[in-house]
């Protein structure tokens, strides 16, 4: 038997799964999340695979979702000193690299920015040949103060990349050694954003890299050391510990994903919208074919990327959410804070002195926790009947608005309820043309890591007028094709299964942004 180990990290619990594939949960167990992340993830590897009885040489491979690369950019730990090119001049002065980056984080990453001549038309042609003495001179600097890494954006080099990759080249030879990361391999237009995210794909390569060789440490404990490891990326696929230890990047806001992509597996349903209540926040995100509806562009930590990310919209609503009230004007504030992973020390049903959004559910009778230390009867005693009344139909309100505004269309949708806090809502919503909680949705984040295809998606640009929309679409599926295998897919099983044109009508010459999706299995040979 094979069997696969799914681990997801959330702010109040991390979630570990076994799955005997394709989708079959075997058991699944639920920890405290650490401030660390590993300790967590790796207590809760080891009660998964006690707990379950498997067998760990049956274990083929350990997909993992995991906060290491957000927590560090928010926390502004452990990040890499990143020496910054951009090759674009004349036209691209005006705005100096990570200008618009908050203060603190922008002191911690930057290790020197430099602008060069350079760049490419959104056609493909050169805008003026890059001066490579100038690269050569930039490159030989930051060697000179040891930077941790190097991130190079040229103008519309999703279009042509020859500019960025005689950087890199010339970079082997005058800054051996430091890695080098490429906008193109990264973002998609518009500059200012892809270099945004270039820079966080640079600074953030050491706090990967840590994450793997930890993650790999435990695995050999636990008597998996031939499991092959892959790590959960924004748009509801995985990829190898080789990919994602050069783009981590890429797993900053995987997590919600896991959660979108675990409610498809659980139900079946590719087109829903979900909503995922954890300790602190519910997130809702929107189901299209199967795979988390991408955003256009994304924020992290305060500052703007163009990222491939899920499409959600988070509020200060979960299971931890602690309930403030008026007791004259009987006004009730509901969260943002939340007692988290305190719940079961603070909540009134556990003994504790803190009203919370689950003491609330509790309370009205819509919910049922099997925890022994949990007593809803307390609840019912200590919290006044009205505040419960209260607090709970603007908790379902709050949602339902939430819902309202993620959807794109008028019509009634399908919501799937999935997270820890997912009981605690009722059965019927406005604006839902069925609500439906799945068996184990308290472990669909888990589930959608486990159950992952290994995938890649490309953004390029194309002038139609400069080459054939056949020939340009046949590219792009191409190179799609290939990151996928490069992330670990096997090749004869990856297939294309989305393929967006968008029209750039800004830009002269028929511009067309292509974007295509490509997905397999997991390669053999990686688990």
């Amino acid at each position: 038997m094979v069997y696969r180990i799914g681990v997801d990290v959330g702010s109040t619990h991390t979630d570990a799964v076994v799955i005997e594939p394709p989708a079959k949960l075997v058991h699944a167990v639920k920890t405290m999340t650490t401030p660390d992340v590993t300790t967590g993830i790796v207590r809760s590897l080891e009660r998964v695979v006690k707990e379950s009885g498997v067998d760990p040489a049956e274990v083929d491979a350990v997909m993992f979702g995991t906060t290491h690369v957000i927590n560090a950019i928010v926390q502004r730990k452990g990040l890499a000193r990143v020496g910054v090119i951009r090759i674009g001049l004349p036209a691209t002065a005006a705005i100096e690299p990570m200008l618009d980056w908050p203060q603190d984080l922008r002191e911690k990453v930057s290790a020197g920015t430099v602008l060069i001549r350079g760049g490419h038309e959104y056609t493909g042609e050169e805008i003026a040949p890059l001066d490579e003495d100038a690269a050569v001179k930039a490159l030989k600097t930051f060697a000179g103060k040891k930077v941790d890494a190097i991130a190079v954006t040229s103008v519309f080099s999703i279009v042509n990349p020859e500019h960025e990759l005689r950087v890199r080249e010339l970079a082997s030879k005058y800054a051996p050694g430091i890695p080098v990361v490429l906008s193109h391999e990264i973002g998609s237009i518009g500059l200012l954003e892809r270099e945004n995210a270039t820079i966080l794909n640079a600074a953030t390569l050491p706090v990967m890299r840590r994450a793997i060789r930890a993650l790999r440490e435990a695995l050999e404990r636990l008597g998996m050391p031939h499991a092959k490891m892959y790590f959960a990326q924004n748009d509801g696929t995985t990829a190898s510990e080789d990919y994602v230890a050069k783009y981590p990047v890429f797993t900053v806001i995987a997590p919600i994903s896991n959660s979108i992509r675990g409610a498809y597996v659980l139900t079946g349903i590719p087109n829903a919208i979900v909503a995922d209540t954890g300790g602190t926040t519910t997130n809702i995100g929107v189901l299209v074919n199967g795979y988390p509806r991408e955003a256009l562009e994304v924020d992290i930590a305060g500052v703007r990327t163009n990222i491939r990310a899920p499409d959600v919209l988070a509020i200060g609503l979960g299971g931890g959410s602690i309930i403030r009230w008026d007791e004259e004007t009987r006004e009730v504030r509901i969260g943002p804070d939340s007692v988290g992973y305190r719940l079961v020390e603070e909540g009134i049903a556990w003994g504790g002195n803190t009203v919370t959004a689950t003491d609330i559910a509790l309370a009205k009778g819509v919910m049922k926790i099997d925890d022994p230390r949990c007593n809803p009867e307390r609840a019912k005693k200590l919290i006044p009947a009205w505040l419960v009344e209260k607090a709970y139909a603007k908790m379902v309100q709050m949602l339902e608005d939430a819902i309202d505004r993620i959807k794109t269309r008028p019509e009634p949708e399908i919501v799937i309820l999935v997270g820890g806090g997912s009981a605690m809502w009722p059965r019927r919503l406005r604006g839902a043309r069925e609500v439906i909680r799945p068996e184990h949705a308290q472990s669909a984040n888990a589930i959608g890591a486990a159950t992952a295809l290994v995938g890649a998606t490309i953004d390029k640009a194309y002038s139609y007028e400069q080459i054939p929309r056949e020939k340009a679409l046949e590219d792009a599926k191409r190179e799609a094709i290939r990151k996928a295998i490069e992330a670990g897919a096997d090749p004869s099983t990856v297939e294309i299964v989305e393929v967006e044109e968008i029209a750039m009508p800004y830009l002269p010459g028929n511009a067309v942004k292509v974007r295509v999706k490509a997905v397999g299995r997991l390669s053999p040979g990686r688990g």
